[in-house]
Parts: structure tokens; sequence; C-alpha cells
């Protein structure tokens, strides 16, 4: 069996699990060794994230680079690793279909496709996103690779607060091959209930502030959670108030987090040549 292969059985096992898959979003190979280390099993790229260490806002990086950006990723580490490819990175199906494509020869284990286009900004009529997923099933799955496919309907990030075509749009999802549904916005327990009921997949939930803990998305059905771009804008969050610490008050209270940084990095990066200790992350 391949890795990929391998990988791809493994990714869809853990949907099957008695606790909801918890799966951090990493943004380069070193955030995605560092998750891997801190005990997740399996990992997803976030496109916000990945443009950000371009220099780039969400929704700005090309095919090639979200793809480059993906494997670099795989190679990390050994977890299964599902990439976001927004919308494909295109609007016909055969598009969506050949990006599939590529995902399998970067070694991805599973892949999601949104039914929102960033450049016209709005969402796919419901049955041309079907389509998009049904090719997106068939690249995924009538090879002989297989391929966890995600299924994302955007509605609640774009102020379509509309949960019957969500539901709607999920259920044809599912019926056109997705592996996993996924409404990013939900955040209401009842909502989000009601989803898990009404499809037949396993479900990703968003973790964002509001949304139910854990213990309660599990407690009615949720499979999955992942985090998007927030642990990478936390990280330039705290880059952030290390610099303003600087700038403004001329003191270095950020190398107490540099330490934990640092040593969580020394643990996770053991390969790595040695360097200043924990105490003193001069470097």
């Amino acid at each position: 069996m391949s890795g990929q292969a391998e990988g791809a059985e493994r990714f869809e096992a853990l949907h099957k699990g008695p606790e909801p898959l918890l799966i951090p979003n990493p943004w380069d190979a070193g955030s995605a060794k560092l998750l891997a280390s801190l005990g997740f099993e399996a990992l997803a790229t976030t496109s916000g994230g990945s443009a950000a260490t371009l220099g780039r806002l969400d929704g700005t990086m090309a095919l090639e680079e979200a793809i480059a950006s993906a494997a670099a990723i795989v190679e990390a580490t050994e977890l299964p690793v599902s990439a976001d490819l927004e919308n494909g990175f295109a609007d016909d199906p055969a598009g969506v279909a050949e990006t599939i494509g590529l995902a399998l020869e970067a070694g991805l284990a599973g892949a999601s496709i949104e039914d929102y286009t960033r450049r016209d900004q709005k969402i796919y009529e419901i049955d041309f996103a079907s389509e998009r997923i049904a090719a997106a099933a068939e690249a995924a799955h009538g090879g002989p690779r297989r391929l966890v496919l995600t299924g994302r309907a955007e509605n609640h990030l774009y102020g379509i607060t509309d949960l019957a075509d969500t539901i709607t749009r999920l259920q044809a999802y599912q019926e056109a091959g997705a592996d996993v549904l996924y409404a990013p916005g939900l955040s209401r327990l009842e909502e989000i209930s009601q989803v898990v009921k009404s499809v037949d997949r396993p479900v990703n939930v968003l973790g964002r502030p509001g949304a139910p803990s854990v213990a309660e998305l599990a407690a009615v059905g949720v499979r999955r959670v992942s985090v998007g771009g927030a642990f990478a804008y936390a990280a330039l969050g705290a880059a952030v108030e290390a610099a303003r610490e600087l700038l403004d008050e001329g003191t270095y209270g950020y190398f107490e987090r540099a330490g934990i940084g640092l040593q969580a990095a020394r643990t996770a990066f053991a390969a790595a040549p040695e360097g200043p200790t924990a105490e003193q992350p001069s470097r």
C-alpha cells in the first residue's frame, strides 16, 4: 500500500473513532511538525494561513502554490493531511477534478471543495455545485488511489443564514459522493445537531468563539472539529504583541513566551542541530 493510500485509509478511519477527530490546521512544515508532536492524529491545511506565509491574504494563492504548500506539510510528518483547496481553483467540474488529481499526486489523504467562488464572490447554484462535487468525488474515488473528500457549504460564512438551504446543499453533496460534510460558520448547537441528523456522513465543525465545546459537539454526533486559520493568526498575533512591547515599552517580556515556543520546537524538530537553551532563545 502506498503512503498516500495508507494515509487516506487512516484518515477515513479516524472519523469513526469514539470521539470527534480534532484536526488542527498548520500553515507550513514547521507548524505541522509542532502540531504533530503535541499528539494530534491528522492535519489539515489552511488557505488563509498558507497565504499568510507568502505575505498575502486568504483566497489569493494560485493552484500551484496551494499544492506545493500542502505537499510540504505532507512531507513534514507521517500524519494524514487534508487540504483546503478552496473552490478547487476552477469553476467547471472538469477543472475541479484535475485539482483533486494533483492533490492525490501530492500525497494528500483528503481535500475539501467549497461551493463559493471568491473571484465572483457568490455561492454556486446548488445543481452546479453538486456537479462540481460529483466530479471531485469521481477523481477522489474512481482511480487506484482514494482521497477523503469533504464537501463544504459556505452559506454561513457569507451572511446567508438559511439553515434549510445549507442542509439541502449538504445532502446534495452527500449524494454527489462527498465523504465528509462541512458548513463552516455554524455556531448554535441546535442547528449543528439538526445538520448531523439530516445527513449520513461525518460532519466537521469549525471551532470558533461562540461555538459549542468539543464535548457538546460530541454529544450531538459531530465527528470532526477543525480550526481554520485560527492557529496561524494566533501565531501572528503573538508576534505583534512581542513587537509592540519592544517598540512601545522597550522591554523583553516576550522572552517568556519565546522560551515556551523554543522548547516546543526543540521537541518537535528533534533532528535539528542543537542551539541555545530554552531559557535563552537568542536566535
